[in-house]
């Protein structure tokens, strides 16, 4: 299998793009009326105990550090507090029933498959069907479907259970996957047989992210597994790689590699050991990563590495940009983009791999080259020409061929098999609902049928893709679905979503789904393509990255500013929003620049960055960040820390903050801090609203009537604050 970067985004089966999408600003006062008020329970007032850090002679006020500490007794009284009070508040807002049945209708329709693998005569794959609240899995095998894992009949009375991973041994006959509780992430392993869904004994904790490589015989498999502990910020440190053998004790799996564990490989504690595996190859890769798309890479004889005597030779670090890689047969391929930000392909034999005198298979071009998949026909290559999908193949032959899609999407779940020729892939538009294609040697690309076609008609929208200049002239791209007959007399709200981070192209096309429910209710939902995403290579994602981090919010502000002077809305009906890394994105343009919005949505957001010292998914930032312990780290957290930035007596406009108290990816006092501080901040009287979920993380593992529920309160909350006929509580 190649080895790719793991979307967080993938993971979340198009959560970015289709589950929350909007902002939203009264074109009235956005005010609770009196009448109303009176019968909402207070949002509790947070405590304050301020706290001042010096940091390189400059010192920062901290009000309610106390928050950082979980075991505090006032934390969940708070929390249960502002939600209690956000909930009045948002079921008092009428139409949210009549948004949330529409909501329930769309989402239940949308059937979504977001993985599968082909093992010989058995097609694996992860789906929701029709009405179904998780995801599950399946195999398919004669024509005939089973399931294989339910995770909805395994949650019990103290939670719901959600499937995090999985993977199929090579000839098919067993299942390694993880399972966590209340959208926690954190997987425990497990094992099962696929001819009667039986699970093995064995169960391995500690195994988010364990990116499981089979051998090719199938006996066992590679595993990395987190070694800190739970809810501390040591617990994504110093991972380490373990081979587990099936049918042993888990117990006694050897630690092939850990920090320390071989003088000759040193790293950093932040970077994941992963010992990959490729089908008929005789050598594996130990593929150090972290928050980067790139890779330090190493290689070794696979039965050297499972007789725990590996001589590691280097082949990439992390300055030489690598962020994929395959061996077929003899031969190394590298998807490597220093000075070729957009990617080539290059090839060196496994015996000796040189990245210096390694040959150019694929040039680079005007279309980034995003993941590697090798059949047995050839190498498919996925590629996003600014954000919009193309598929290629470097075939048996050496030639490169195009692949022509059947429409302009987002290209997931590109999967191949090394014993058999072609390529499955799921496509979606924002109109057109994904499916799994297929694709062959002969340039054939053909709809499976895997996943049914909604009953949704989607003829009465339209979608637009424009561009805004940003300050320096950067030309930046967005995206708008809204209802045809559209009258650009700035009167339409609008709600435009951001990421910006890690290099991903997080808002690429994917079906509309549940946001229709949105549109229909006049609004244009639209997504823009900031500077710090992947949309157009490694140069787009650094120009905002680090010091460069300004550009993000700021591309986002022009693209508002766009809007705006094209007259498709106004600031009274302009809303943003953001979730996870899109939370600094969304507030930090809302700190400066609050008169241009209506609303603000972010989403289980980074609010307070400065502090990732003392969350447990803090420190894996620093590449994407900067360091706090280095000066010029320090400047470029300080610059995204929309907390630190949040002035007292400043009109800001309407914000719904949500969080999860699982979430293992950005703490809730994220959230929170936020929310206390805007709160005692903001002169405009408009609501600061934090909504907590008490049975959910980072929105990975929510269940579909989890998600459902956050759209309708986000769109009620949009359509209220954007003087939304039928939306306005009366008294």
């Amino acid at each position: 299998m190649a080895i790719k970067r793991r979307d967080l985004l993938a993971a979340a089966g198009g959560l970015y793009a289709t589950m929350l999408s909007g902002r939203g600003r009264a074109a009235g006062s956005g005010a609770i009326p009196a009448a109303v008020a009176g019968a909402i329970p207070r949002a509790p007032v947070a405590r304050v105990q301020t706290v001042k850090d010096t940091y390189f002679g400059e010192t920062l006020p901290d009000p309610y550090r106390w928050m950082e500490n979980d075991k505090d007794p006032e934390w969940l009284p708070f929390l249960k507090g502002q939600d209690a009070h956000t909930r009045a508040v948002l079921d008092a807002i009428p139409g949210r029933e009549r948004l949330l049945t529409r909501i329930r209708q769309l989402s239940g329709d949308t059937v979504i498959t977001r993985h599968v693998e082909r093992r010989g005569k058995r097609l694996f794959f992860e789906q929701r069907p029709a009405g179904s609240d998780n995801f599950k899995l399946f195999v398919q095998e004669g024509g005939v479907h089973r399931t294989l894992v339910d995770p909805t009949t395994l949650g019990g009375a103290g939670g719901h259970m959600s499937l995090d991973w999985w993977h199929a041994s090579p000839d098919g006959s067993h299942v390694v996957y993880g399972l966590s509780k209340n959208g926690s992430e954190d997987s425990v392993l497990h094992v099962l047989r696929t001819a009667d869904a039986a699970d093995l004994p064995e169960r391995i904790p500690d195994t988010q992210g364990a990116d499981p490589q089979w051998l090719d015989d199938g006996s066992g498999f590679f595993y990395n597994q987190l070694t800190g502990a739970l809810d501390t910020p040591e617990r994504y440190l110093d991972s380490q790689a373990r081979f587990h053998r099936l049918g042993s004790d888990p117990h006694t799996d050897p630690i092939l590699m850990k920090r320390g564990l071989d003088p000759r490989v040193q790293y950093e504690k932040i970077q994941a050991p992963v010992i990959a595996t490729f089908p008929g190859a005789r050598h594996a890769l130990l593929v150090l990563a972290d928050v980067r798309s790139e890779q330090r890479l190493l290689i070794a004889p696979l039965a050297d590495v499972l007789a725990g005597r590996a001589a590691w030779q280097p082949v990439a670090q992390f300055e030489d940009e690598v962020t994929a890689a395959d061996i077929h047969g003899d031969t190394l391929y590298l998807l490597a983009n220093k000075g070729h930000p957009r990617g080539r392909v290059l090839a060196t034999p496994v015996a000796a791999p040189s990245l210096a005198t390694a040959r150019e298979v694929v040039a680079e071009s005007a279309a980034v080259i995003d993941e590697l998949a090798r059949a047995r026909d050839g190498l498919y290559l996925g590629l996003l020409d600014g954000g919009i999908a193309r598929l290629q193949l470097l075939g048996s032959d050496g030639r490169l061929r195009d692949i022509a899609l059947p429409f302009d999407g987002t290209l997931t779940a590109l999967e191949t098999s090394a014993d058999a020729d072609g390529a499955l892939f799921s496509l979606t538009g924002w109109l057109t609902p994904a499916d799994i294609w297929s694709a062959d040697a002969a340039g054939r690309v053909t709809a499976t049928g895997l996943t049914p076609r909604p009953a949704i008609d989607v003829s009465a929208y339209e979608t637009r893709r424009l561009f805004a200049t940003a300050k320096d002239g950067t030309r930046i791209p967005y995206a708008l679905i809204f209802r045809k007959g559209l009258k650009m007399d700035g009167s339409a709200p609008v709600w435009i979503s951001a990421y910006g981070s890690y290099g991903i192209a997080a808002y690429t096309p994917s079906f509309a789904g549940r946001t229709l429910a949105l549109v229909d209710a006049g609004f244009i939902v639209g997504y823009a393509y900031v500077r710090g995403g992947g949309e157009y290579g490694r140069d787009w994602h650094k120009a905002g990255q680090l010091a460069n981090k300004p550009n993000t919010w700021r591309d986002l502000i022009a693209v508002c500013e766009d809007l705006v002077a094209a007259k498709y809305t106004a600031p009274s009906r302009l809303a943003i929003g953001g979730r996870s890394a899109g939370g600094i994105t969304v507030g930090r343009a809302m700190t400066e620049r609050p008169e241009l919005f209506a609303a603000v949505i972010d989403g289980v957001g980074w609010s307070n960055p400065l502090r990732y010292v003392v969350e447990q998914n803090g420190y894996g930032e620093e590449p994407e960040w900067g360091a706090i312990r280095e000066e010029s780290g320090y400047r470029a957290l300080k610059s995204i820390d929309s907390y630190q930035a949040v002035r007292g007596g400043t009109p800001y406009p309407a914000v719904l903050l949500t969080t999860g108290v699982s979430d293992p990816r950005v703490a809730p006092f994220h959230a929170a801090k936020m929310a206390a501080r805007l709160q005692a901040a903001s002169s405009s009287h408009k609501p600061v609203l934090l909504r907590v979920d008490f049975d959910a993380g980072h929105g990975m593992g929510s269940t579909r009537a989890q998600q459902d529920r956050e759209a309708a309160d986000t769109y009620a909350f949009l359509l209220w604050q954007t003087g939304g006929s039928g939306y306005q509580p009366r008294g």
